[in-house]
């Protein structure tokens, strides 16, 4: 059972016990250890946990098929996780039959945008006209004024063109991205943990939470964002790893085979162009041409990678890492993700760009040529660019100063423990009618709730303070670069709770919610070296609260998937008087 044991090495950045600095000898008291000495190769690039000869033992398994079992579980665990979420994701995705919450927005935008580059005004009843004719009406001209940028409309609108302008192909591409952030979670959490199978537990942690299930089968642009910011910290990752490599390769190796730091080398070594930092900074720039948040991530996630590349530094030896990082590593690291994210922002706009400036183009096209004449600016700056950051600053203030009140929306605080989640859609079909069993009695209900796997969400919680603890106290990078994946999506909205929020935003660090409850859980299973007693114990316990947190999933399915079901037994479902 030794494949959890990366869940608790986590002392891979640690100075050696005689070079400890007081402080980190004081916080022994609160739990703080540090490792024993060791290669530093092993340090920077930590080798992956392999299973236990026992386990195989077990399962009467031979030795060379072990091998190349544990070889294709690399790839092949996460593939068959990534299958089990994509039947679910795209199951029925064209049900219900309906323009649910938000999608009489993205929708209609995301149709217009891959047919005329903008935005345009829709009749107030089309919905109607679209699902009875499917989707062939005419796309009006009229360009529309919206505050979300273009990119999260494009991607839902390749569905659309693929598929149609219907239901199922406005929820394609939603679907498909929900599916592949599950692989993406589970090789992140391999690389992560240096375990496979905590690295698709993780996985499959998302793939029975209740807030992606249903942000996959709706057209939002949340669920777009997400992909996007999983994706660039992926990217990140892969860099770190890399990077270490590099590191590791160029310091000597003593007369015993074993790797010694090297100051001189530690801090003069150059890592090249790093071409998965480049596209994290792509993937950034996408994440911010779907919602403007992504701008708290692309910062947070910049300076995690400052912190990875001094500790790196650190590791084989720099006798003065920050230094170090500012010569060699600072400034490629900012060109490749800041200029490179607002670069790709503004290529996003290029439908809007190149519409008419006459009027008949995107909304605010032509401002530069109408209500911007005479600019201060106007010398410097193309008509283009001028009429796009005005159009930027007006929308800049809508969203700072909307709050408009909103029957679903919710305080930050409540968020983490699921306080307020919304309701997509609700029906009360008559017995007999739209799946509601003849024999009800009365009528039942049809709703597609935005919540997350309540257990799931709960146990996060303490999963969150375990990391929390984990990173202060054991000085755990990994638990680190969780928090900061969280801290990212979720602590900027505390600046605008006057604001009309909703809980859905959270959809962006359920991956890290996640990747946290998998770390809870592989300490639960126990450190390696435990005995046997202690693993089979946590082992167990920890098998318990899967099952569980599956279980609850299951039985929240029907409001994840708009099911008819008894009033009677939706009732039973809303554990909380918020939830209605």
């Amino acid at each position: 059972m030794t494949s959890t044991a990366s869940s608790t090495d986590t002392r891979q950045d640690q100075a050696p016990q005689d070079q400890r600095p007081s402080w980190q000898l004081r916080l022994r008291r609160f739990g703080y250890t540090a490792g024993p000495r060791s290669d530093v190769r092993d340090r920077l690039v930590p080798p992956y946990v392999r299973p236990s000869p026992r386990l195989w033992q077990v399962f009467g398994v031979a030795e060379p098929l072990a091998g190349r079992l544990t070889r294709w579980a690399g790839w092949g665990g996460p593939l068959l996780v990534t299958l089990f979420a994509g039947v679910l994701r795209f199951w029925n995705l064209g049900d219900p039959k309906a323009v649910i919450f938000d999608e009489t927005y993205y929708a209609k935008d995301a149709w217009a945008l891959v047919h005329r580059g903008f935005e345009v005004n829709w009749d107030k009843n089309v919905n109607d006209l679209i699902l009875s004719s499917d989707g062939n009406v005419p796309v009006p001209t009229d360009a529309a004024y919206v505050v979300h940028p273009p990119v999260g409309k494009y991607v839902i609108g390749l569905g659309e063109l693929m598929f149609g302008f219907n239901p199922f192909g406005w929820r394609f591409m939603t679907a498909l991205l929900g599916t592949l952030s599950i692989l993406m979670l589970c090789r992140i959490g391999r690389r992560l943990f240096r375990s496979t199978f905590l690295g698709c537990l993780a996985g499959a942690l998302m793939a029975v939470d209740g807030l992606a299930f249903v942000m996959a089968r709706t057209s939002l642009l949340d669920g777009v964002l997400m992909f996007f910011v999983l994706a660039a910290f992926g990217c990140l990752l892969i860099d770190r790893d890399r990077a270490r490599e590099k590191l590791a390769a160029a310091l000597p190796v003593d007369p015993d085979g074993r790797v010694r730091p090297d100051a001189h080398i530690a801090e003069t070594t150059r890592f090249g162009l790093r071409p998965w930092r480049w596209l994290a900074g792509l993937m950034l720039g996408l994440a911010i041409g779907t919602k403007w948040n992504g701008f708290y991530v692309l910062a947070a996630f910049c300076v995690l990678a400052v912190v990875w590349d001094v500790g790196s530094r650190r590791v084989a030896g720099a006798g003065r890492p920050y230094a170090a990082v500012l010569r060699r590593d600072l400034g490629l690291a900012f060109v490749a993700t800041v200029p490179v994210a607002i670069a790709t922002y503004v290529l996003s706009w290029l439908g809007w760009i190149l519409s008419p400036a006459d009027g008949k183009g995107g909304y605010y096209r032509d401002w530069a040529a109408t209500d911007g004449q005479g600019s201060s600016w106007s010398w410097l700056f193309p008509d283009w660019w001028r009429s796009l950051w005005h159009y930027e600053h007006e929308v800049y203030k809508f969203n700072i100063n909307l709050s408009s009140p909103h029957r679903y929306e919710s305080n930050p605080w409540s968020w983490i423990v699921t306080g307020r989640p919304v309701s997509y859609f609700y029906e009360s079909p008559e017995p007999g009618k739209d799946g509601c069993p003849a024999d009800a009695g009365e009528k039942c209900a049809r709703e597609v709730l935005a919540i997350g796997t309540p257990l799931l969400w709960w146990v996060a919680c303490f999963a969150i303070l375990y990391v929390l603890w984990r990173w202060f106290f054991r000085r755990d990078w990994r638990a680190g670069a969780i928090a900061c994946g969280i801290a990212a999506g979720y602590l900027p909205w505390f600046l605008y709770q006057e604001r009309t929020i909703f809980f859905f935003y959270t959809i962006v660090f359920v991956p890290f919610l996640c990747l946290a409850v998998a770390m809870l859980l592989g300490a639960i299973i126990g450190p390696p070296g435990s005995t046997e007693t202690r693993r089979v114990a946590g082992a167990t316990g920890a098998g318990i609260l899967v099952l569980l947190i599956a279980w609850n999933f299951i039985y929240f399915w029907p409001i994840f998937t708009g099911t008819a079901i008894p009033i009677d037994e939706w009732r039973s479902r809303m554990w909380l008087d918020t939830w209605v």
